[in-house]
């Protein structure tokens, strides 16, 4: 039986079997107590063994680490802060762990320590609190998106083209790097390469999930996505997971309401299920993640224009680190003083000036601005990035061109426009920024099983 069901079980005198992995051992020349964890909550179990039953010699090599197989009695504790515990009748050993080798012998680990182990440390109590927050916040998007008539397309994860424009990808090719077959202008001729052209590993799913949109009306992305960004930051990761709605019919006001209900759903998922590790992870890392949690719950965004935005930037009499000038785009810093200092709410910043945000967005009237909407959340700054898309042909050609975007790659996109064209919003959420949100964790290495970083690829 599982650790998380059997401590709440009220069937003293049953016979069990537990199986886990020992965190503590400690006693006396006559019994012996065991902390197992399996991994399925964060309590451990205690296994009480008498000496006198159980081979001592036997019970030597089992030390923290082990893994073991414990069949006994499940009785009523005697113990504080525990219901249950197992009177152990026998105990096979599955593996050792040497006292002298095995790399979590002791707690206080730092987390950079930990990081250089990432196949061990889902075995601590912070990073299976992590990983279990994880799954649970997997599995409520599925709900969220599947409650609400939503459709979750697979798209590509090798594509031909840029979604953001930005040229970070990693390329994905067969071809003999070393003497790649060349043209007779000397380029690398990619019509040998296997897909016969350029071909990377995607930044998005988005532009292929419009395509969904603008068939089964609403659909989600939920998958790996990949950035060749050479940053060393606690932001930044190579691979990660994006959640991607496109919607059609749906306009700004409407994308926006989507992504309030949709976090504050998953923030009230969160502290519903996870409740006994969001509380580990309130008291071990961030004393304030709970209540931050709950202030998101419990107000309302505030939707700002980016004009707004500015004019309150500058005049609050705060010296930033980076100016903020109309047509900059916003750092952290000044996002989190809208959110934290000024408004006291999370905000939904809209109307971006056009120069600053990707050729697919909604044009606004004045020729400068578009449809863009970034949601602002205390402490970490942007969560969610999204606006409504161009759905006019001309429009969307027009600045495709304008950006020198080659028509040869986009062709396909712009049919989208051509036959049956509609008003259609999406929004892009990073699922480990979420997680950081959530887990109240400062590193963004440390809410993924295995971090893929410049020069870190080991696991």
């Amino acid at each position: 039986m599982r650790i998380a069901q059997l401590l709440k079980s009220t069937e003293y005198g049953s016979q069990v079997v537990v199986k886990g992995w020992v965190r503590t051992k400690r006693g006396n020349k006559n019994v012996a107590f065991l902390a197992l964890n399996d991994g399925s909550c964060l309590a451990n179990i205690q296994i009480v063994v008498d000496l006198a039953k159980i081979n001592e010699e036997s019970l030597r090599t089992i030390t923290t680490g082990a893994c073991v197989a414990v069949s006994g009695t499940l009785v009523e504790s005697l113990g504080a802060g525990q219901g249950v515990e197992v009177q152990a009748e026998s105990i096979e050993i599955y593996g050792t762990a040497d006292p002298a080798t095995y790399p979590l012998q002791k707690k206080g680990h730092s987390l950079e320590f930990l990081r250089d182990i990432a196949y061990l440390r889902p075995r601590t109590n912070t990073f299976s609190a992590v990983l279990r927050i994880r799954h649970a916040m997997a599995f409520a998007i599925h709900k969220y998106f599947n409650d609400r008539g939503f459709y979750y397309l697979h798209t590509p994860l090798i594509t031909a083209s840029d979604c953001e424009g930005a040229g970070a990808m990693f390329q994905v090719t067969t071809l003999d790097v070393d003497n790649p077959p060349r043209t007779e202008e000397g380029k690398v001729d990619y019509s040998q390469d296997f897909f016969g052209k350029p071909c990377s590993l995607t930044v998005s799913g988005q532009l292929e999930g419009e395509l969904g949109a603008l068939s089964l009306g609403q659909i989600y992305t939920f998958g790996p996505t990949f950035r060749a960004e050479n940053s060393n930051t606690p932001r930044h990761l190579a691979e990660f997971w994006m959640i991607e709605p496109e919607m059609a019919f749906y306009e700004l006001e409407d994308n926006m309401a989507l992504a309030e209900d949709f976090l504050k759903y998953l923030i009230a998922y969160a502290l519903e299920h996870c409740r006994e590790d969001l509380e580990f992870m309130n008291k071990m890392w961030d004393n304030e993640l709970l209540e931050r949690l709950q202030f998101v719950l419990d107000n309302d965004f505030v939707r700002l224009d980016y004009t707004e935005g500015i004019r309150i930037l500058q005049e609050s009499g705060r010296k930033f680190e980076f100016p903020c000038d109309w047509g900059c785009d916003l750092q952290s810093e000044h996002e989190r003083y809208l959110v934290e200092e000024h408004f006291k709410r999370p905000v939904i910043l809209i109307n971006y000036p056009k120069e600053i945000k990707a050729f697919y967005m909604k044009m606004n009237d004045d020729g400068k601005t578009v449809r863009a909407m970034d949601v602002l959340f205390p402490k970490i700054g942007e969560i969610i990035g999204g606006s409504e898309r161009e759905a006019d042909f001309g429009k969307l050609r027009a600045r495709i061109d304008e950006l020198n975007i080659p028509e040869k790659d986009m062709w396909w996109y712009l049919d989208t426009r051509r036959w049956g064209s509609a008003p259609h919003s999406g929004f892009g959420l990073g699922f480990e920024r979420l997680l950081l949100f959530v887990t109240g964790m400062g590193n963004i290495r440390d809410v993924i099983p295995f971090p893929r970083t410049p020069k870190n690829a080991e696991f």
